[in-house]
């Protein structure tokens, strides 16, 4: 059951990374709408919740059932997914009560939009080839 939980984990991951990529086509796709991009911002929030919460739910499951214990690695985990969580929040609200109509301040939420999937992206790419650097006995965390 362990070996299912974290290859679900595994998988996961990888899906919220491809996820993460597709993300930074919503500007690009919404250039010409700003309330679509708000639109657009807020399915892609929700969505982003939603796959981190599955992630860390059956890394928690897989911690718990599979006696691996509270490690380096898992501590970064959690803390990697807290400050996600918390810069995905922080960017929604912001384009949530911006003046969007307003063509500059369109331009500047879509720049940060890019910006900060590209850092959540480096966060997960990051998270990713340290673990692959622990299963093969590189790194000892």
């Amino acid at each position: 059951m362990i070996a299912q939980m974290l290859a679900t984990h595994s998988i996961l991951v990888k899906v919220f990374l491809a996820f993460l990529v597709a993300g930074l086509f919503i500007p690009k796709m919404t250039a010409q709408k700003p309330l679509g991009f708000r639109k657009a911002s807020f399915i892609y929030t929700m969505v982003f919740q939603g796959i981190a919460t599955m992630i860390a739910f059956t890394g928690l499951i897989a911690m718990v059932f599979g006696d691996l214990g509270l490690s380096i690695a898992t501590m970064i985990m959690i803390v990697i997914w807290g400050l996600m969580m918390f810069i995905e929040i922080k960017k929604y609200k912001l384009i949530k009560i911006a003046k969007i109509e307003n063509p500059e301040t369109h331009k500047v939420l879509k720049g940060g939009f890019i910006k900060i999937s590209i850092i959540q992206i480096l966060l997960v790419a990051a998270m990713v080839v340290l673990m692959i650097l622990k299963a093969k006995g590189i790194l000892a965390i």
